[in-house]
């Protein structure tokens, strides 16, 4: 005698369901919709679907939608994103476009169990509120989704993750990964000022002569590869405790003039990097900022809003002590506001402003180069 299923009596059933193509097709056009919906959040209130509180996700049902816990859980990230968007608009930042994109790179499946994994492309324009804001800004992010099917074999999806270190998207919502406190093996090394991050910061312009480096090809070096990877050097994303952003940031100084120190990997009084070997110093958050301020190449600055192109902003979300990313500076408009470009997740030329308002209480520390 077959055995069945033990679900209630009368309810429709079907083997474990197979994901076909048209099947996956429909997960990525709902993993589309969830983060479209979560960018137009932050567009300004003039156009667009969020404005007239349509959301795309509620186009979908049958065979494949989201979970009731899931519908739950992106109102409350909509609602976060829609706070995000008045503490920017009080801060003189709008967003008057955007443009998500979705591609499905991998899905497995498992009974009646489905993950997803996705890469998100995303790209705002800033509105022209002080009329001096870069065009727009962007980012790319990788999310796993997780789907599950119902008695009828329709899928759910019950999850989302972020798959990048720092969750730094300025759509995303999840909080972002901290490491661990570390204390550095070799004789003390020196601790970087927190910088204030209120607006408007006392004047402290940057003389760009004065180094000899040359900061316009640090911020160029970092927009050519904010969302690819240099194969000269190696990858970190998602390999934790921070992923790639120093050695992004070191990248980038490096192709603006900052010269090799070399010496032991782990000694924080030296930097250097190449796709064979990379210092301690060139691709940790904590070390970077011992060696930069030991070796004088940095100061701190007082004010975050003091940051010019080719300086360095670093965050400790939690406040433990220990730094956990690093971004460099790409423009500074005439009013005063730096952006920043980073890896981890792929980002460029976000405002400083906007890092602010979704990380209220992080500690900064601000680096003049």
């Amino acid at each position: 005698m077959a055995l069945v299923p033990n679900w209630s009596a009368g309810a429709a059933v079907t083997d474990d369901p197979t994901v076909d193509p048209a099947t996956k097709a429909t997960f990525q056009r709902l993993a589309d919709a969830v983060f479209t919906d979560r960018t137009n959040a932050l567009l300004d209130g003039k156009g667009g679907q969020e404005a007239d509180g349509h959301q795309l996700t509620s186009g979908f049902s049958g065979k494949v939608r989201l979970s009731g816990t899931q519908s739950h859980q992106e109102s409350t990230a909509l609602s976060e994103l829609r706070g995000r968007k008045s503490r920017l608009a009080k801060l003189g930042e709008k967003y008057s476009a955007a443009s998500t994109s979705v591609k499905l790179d991998a899905t497995q499946v498992k009974g009646r169990h489905a993950t997803v994994d996705v890469t998100e492309t995303t790209t705002l324009t800033y509105e022209k509120v002080k009329g001096t804001e870069p065009k727009t800004t962007g980012f790319q992010a990788h999310h796993e989704l997780t789907f599950k099917a119902d008695r009828q074999g329709n899928w759910q999806l019950t999850g989302i993750r972020d798959t990048d270190d720092g969750y730094l998207a300025v759509n995303q919502v999840a909080k972002p990964a901290v490491a661990a406190p570390m204390t550095a093996t070799d004789d003390g090394p020196p601790s970087a000022a927190r910088s204030a991050t209120t607006w408007p910061a006392p004047a402290n312009p940057k003389n760009f002569s004065a180094t000899g480096y040359d900061y316009k090809a640090m911020a160029a070096y970092a927009q050519k590869y904010w969302n690819h990877y240099n194969p000269d050097y190696p990858d970190f994303n998602g390999q934790g405790a921070g992923g790639d952003c120093t050695n992004f940031v070191s990248q980038s100084l490096k192709a603006g003039g900052w010269k090799h120190v070399p010496g032991y990997t782990s000694d924080f009084h030296k930097w250097f990097g190449n796709s064979e070997i990379q210092s301690d110093s060139f691709v940790g958050v904590n070390e970077f900022s011992w060696f930069a301020l030991s070796s004088k190449r940095v100061t701190s600055l007082a004010n975050v809003y003091q940051l010019d192109v080719g300086d360095v902003l670093q965050m400790d979300f939690n406040k433990d002590g220990s730094k956990d990313h690093s971004m460099i500076v790409t423009y500074r408009s005439p009013q005063g506001v730096p952006y920043v470009t980073y890896h981890s997740t792929n980002t460029f030329n976000r405002s400083v402003a906007s890092i602010i308002a979704s990380y209220p209480t992080a500690a900064y520390y601000a680096y003049r180069t």
